[in-house]
């Protein structure tokens, strides 16, 4: 029993501390993960959405101290029912969402590992049951170091998850597992494999004729019955979709998506939304595109804010450069500071910065 309290100890607890620090190093991709959960159509818990960011660091902090707590046998009480209680509560969330379909990735480990909800809800199984015995085996959990060394061990966790949490809120994720990160090609990301699988659907169609209803199932070509039809669409297997779609550059109702891919020196501004956008960060974007203006380079921007609201900002700003349409689910997995900079050349990601470290873009002379 002490070797399984053992193993169940470091296994949890590295866990913990892995999957903590993943989303710790992209807290703002994990409170969007949690505005998914407070949606009317799954928690509806709107309550809560104006604090997702505040409430998605504690948790992923909380995660990382539970890890290192458990690890080293710090608080052992407070730390073993803390840690049932989290899963108990994550258990029960990734059941809902797997059984009712409601969110199609839990975020347990951002954007690093994708896990199905019935995988996220496995997971969670795993480590309950492990948890489970690390609780009725507690008096075989030995505390490792002094007593002084176990809490400058967890002072200076929390000092490093709070200084990490402080830093990429300040700046960029310091690990980039998107689709969109740099030396990406847009392009190539959006293109289908020459024997990408395709999407399998079965066709359920009811036919009423004088009366007698009868179904039939086919997989694409229409019966040959008689009589008035309703049809129920089946997905059997999910087609290979590229890890980037929905990505678009509009403006006006024309596409300019093929265009600006092709663009060899193009600065492009991303603010998905204008409305929860840091206004302060267009005064050092001006600059910054201003001067690239000068050196030649294309610079457009990037919402999903209406044309009124992007024109209006850019003339608050005085910027020299318009706003085309993109999903606002596409520039939140592009980057996550809003406002925010990225340099493309031919489709290829060179740059990105938030808007913070706007000074920091290398603009190379084109005249």
């Amino acid at each position: 029993m002490k070797y399984i309290v053992t193993f169940s100890r470091i296994f949890v607890g590295v866990l913990f501390i892995i999957s903590g620090l993943i989303k710790l190093n992209d807290p703002v991709g994990f409170s969007f993960k949690l505005k998914d959960y407070f949606a009317p159509d799954v928690l509806n818990l709107e309550i809560f959405i104006p604090f997702t960011l505040a409430i998605a660091i504690f948790i992923v902090i909380f995660e990382v101290m539970l890890g290192v707590m458990l690890l080293i046998g710090y608080a052992k009480k407070f730390t073993i029912w803390s840690s049932l209680l989290m899963i108990v509560f994550f258990t029960f969330l990734t059941f809902y969402s797997a059984f009712f379909n409601k969110v199609t990735d839990c975020g347990c480990f951002g954007d690093a590992v994708k896990l199905t909800p019935w995988e996220s809800f496995t997971k969670d199984v795993v480590l309950l049951i492990l948890l489970l015995i690390i609780y009725f085996g507690r008096a075989d959990i030995k505390p490792l170091f002094t007593s002084n060394g176990r809490k400058v061990i967890v002072y200076v966790s929390f000092i490093g998850c709070m200084f990490l949490g402080y830093h990429v809120l300040q700046h960029l994720p310091l690990i980039d597992f998107r689709p969109y990160k740099i030396e990406a090609n847009i392009t190539e990301g959006m293109a289908y494999p020459p024997n990408a699988p395709k999407p399998i659907f079965e066709y359920h169609w009811t036919f009423n004729n004088n009366g007698i209803e009868k179904t039939v199932i086919t997989l694409g070509d229409f019966p040959t019955e008689e009589g008035d039809y309703t049809v129920e669409t089946v997905m059997l297997q999910k087609g290979y979709e590229p890890p980037i779609h929905d990505f678009t550059m509009e403006r006006d109702g024309e596409d300019f998506t093929s265009v600006f891919l092709e663009e060899e020196n193009l600065i492009v501004i991303v603010a998905y939304s204008l409305s929860n956008s840091e206004k302060e960060g267009f005064v050092p974007i001006k600059r910054i595109t201003d001067t690239a203006i000068k050196e030649g380079y294309q610079v457009i921007g990037l919402s999903a804010s209406s044309k009124e609201v992007t024109e209006a900002l850019a003339e608050e700003f005085q910027l020299n450069f318009e706003f085309y349409f993109c999903d606002e689910t596409a520039l939140k997995t592009i980057i996550r500071s809003n406002p925010s900079i990225m340099e493309l050349q031919k489709g290829t990601i060179l740059q990105k910065l938030h808007w913070n470290d706007s000074e920091e873009l290398k603009l190379k002379p084109l005249k």
